[in-house]
């Protein structure tokens, strides 16, 4: 992965994202449907793609969103849909396409109230704020249950659109669900959009069925249930958040101001064109909160704050900055987070798991270990951890791109989607309890568990190679030994819970890799670790890449 001479600064303007033609190219452009780029796809994080390659405009979401209604008729789902969207260009145009929709179908359907900052406008809402509200809302009830709609491609470019289904149970809905809502709504588009009901937007927002909604109250309101905010507040330390333009951005300051914390909110600008962003590894622009790249503007101020931190766009990832190390690797932070979490919330049941996905650090397992807890390794998608945090079967579920979430302090569940709002201020928390920041905390652990070194790389793989890679056997796998250690494991289908991990990890007592192909481009992903160095990294990503080619060559 070479690196972009301008990663890390400002972008040219004459590079910025041209705003009247992203938005005009929603309204103006028709898919065509016998096009695999230009159909409906939901991957592991909804349907994703940009008006500008035709991949994202007004057939796309008036389809999806009627796919949505029929979904839920289907299934007997009549309470309401909690919905929101981040600050892309993109998702406000979506949002309109998408009340229309569910207006024109009688979906009772819940918007964000608007506040000062907006004139009282719908606002944005983070992806944490929707789970939290339809678990809020189902708590108690077996009828009428809310499930909802989050319009946000993440971290991606500005050019970008994104529209995430949420099922009763707050969390990404599972694929068996969304091959439904896909597969219904290119049906909808190859039959031109025959069977979509639709009003115009003005008489959907006065609706009957359309509802303003306080979403920043409902989830600020609670947060002392989650997070031990006393503590923070009368640290003494000092603490930052950057909200990088994103849908939380109103969030912050109510959040400092109500609970009185030694928090400064370096920025409230919204601008869809995301040029006050650092520039990413390849040169593009990314809310992506763990590129150092991206975050260098941040980094660049570590020595003014005890912990700093930042989320993507719609929040439901971290990024950390302590004074000691500067940014931490998302799997450092989530090994700290782990440790401090099962030693610091007495109420949570002593049977409460960690859920990890298998791509994530083995630092995690030895931090386990530690502290006698259990680990249910899974595949990729925080969807698999949902029904554990509901339950208060897993007391925290993370994933290694940055993304978790764990229970209140009373051992029930806050949100069963990702929430990055939650893990910046629990590394506050941490700083404040004992003395010590994230990095600080990290280091110690290494010091007990050893110092692992994580990378993931790319290699290229037709369409056909990948989905050769997907349905892998285990016995297809002759090698004994990998980087010179005897193979403990060689894995298809996730310990965890026996569900197929779309590719191959070997393990070893001190390594492992793990190579699964990509769902957008064409290429495969090796992720790889190594507790002895970076010679010995570089060496499992050698015959990893080696291996995977050659069964990948039939």
């Amino acid at each position: 992965m070479s690196i972009h001479s301008n990663a890390g600064r400002l972008p040219d303007e004459h590079s910025l994202v041209n705003l009247p033609r992203l938005v005009a190219r929603y309204y103006s452009e028709r898919p065509d449907p016998s096009d695999p780029a230009q159909q409906v796809a939901f991957g592991t994080s909804g349907h994703r793609g940009s008006s500008l390659k035709n991949s994202f405009n007004e057939w796309h979401i008036l389809a999806v969103t009627q796919a949505i209604c029929d979904y839920r008729r289907g299934q007997g789902i009549d309470g309401p849909l909690f919905i929101g969207m981040d600050t892309h260009a993109l998702s406000e145009p979506a949002f309109v396409s998408a009340l229309e929709v569910l207006a024109a179908n009688r979906i009772e359907t819940r918007i964000d109230a608007g506040c000062s900052e907006t004139g009282g406008e719908p606002g944005y809402t983070p992806t944490p704020a929707i789970s939290k509200a339809i678990l809020d809302y189902n708590k108690g009830r077996s009828s009428g249950l809310a499930d909802g709609i989050v319009i946000t491609p993440s971290h991606n470019p500005p050019a970008d659109g994104g529209f995430k289904y949420n099922a009763s149970n707050g969390g990404p809905a599972d694929t068996g669900v969304t091959k439904w809502i896909q597969e219904r709504a290119n049906e909808l588009l190859v039959a031109g959009l025959k069977g979509v009901q639709r009003i115009d937007y003005a008489s959907a927002l006065k609706a009957p069925t359309t509802q303003r909604h306080d979403f920043i109250e409902q989830y600020v309101g609670d947060l002392e249930q989650v997070l031990d905010l006393q503590a923070i507040r009368g640290s003494g330390l000092k603490f930052a958040v950057d909200p990088l333009g994103g849908a939380g951005v109103h969030y912050w300051t109510r959040i400092a101001e109500r609970f009185g914390l030694p928090l400064e909110v370096l920025s409230t600008r919204i601008d869809p064109t995301f040029r006050f962003m650092r520039l990413d590894w390849d040169g593009k622009i990314r809310m992506d909160c763990s590129s150092p790249h991206a975050m260098a503007g941040l980094i660049e101020n570590k020595d003014r704050f005890d912990v700093a931190f930042a989320c993507d766009t719609d929040h439901d990832r971290h990024g950390i900055v302590a004074r000691s190390v500067g940014l931490l690797n998302p799997n450092h932070y989530l090994a700290v987070a782990i440790e401090y979490l099962f030693t610091h919330r007495p109420q949570w049941a002593a049977q409460a798991a960690i859920g990890k996905t298998l791509v994530s650090s083995s630092m995690i397992d030895r931090v386990a270990k530690g502290i006698g807890r259990n680990v249910v390794e899974v595949p990729v998608g925080f969807k698999w951890f949902v029904d554990g945090l509901i339950e208060g079967r897993f007391g925290f579920g993370g994933e290694e791109s940055a993304g978790a979430s764990f229970l209140r302090k009373d051992g029930s569940a806050w949100s069963t989607d990702k929430d990055g709002i939650i893990l910046g201020l629990l590394a506050a928390e941490i700083t404040a309890v004992t003395g010590k920041d994230p990095g600080e905390r990290y280091q110690a652990l290494t010091e007990r568990f050893g110092a692992p070194v994580y990378q993931r790389i790319d290699a290229p793989a037709d369409r056909e190679q990948k989905a050769r890679l997907g349905k892998l056997s285990a016995s297809q796998v002759t090698a004994s030994e990998l980087a010179g250690q005897p193979i403990t494991a060689i894995l298809t289908e996730a310990p965890g819970n026996g569900a197929a991990i779309g590719g191959l990890k070997v393990v070893t007592d001190n390594g492992w890799f793990a190579a699964r192909p990509s769902g957008t481009e064409d290429v495969y992903k090796i992720y790889a670790e190594s507790f002895e160095g970076d010679a010995h990294l570089k060496r499992i990503q050698s015959e990893a890449k080696s291996l995977v080619d050659t069964v990948l060559a039939g």
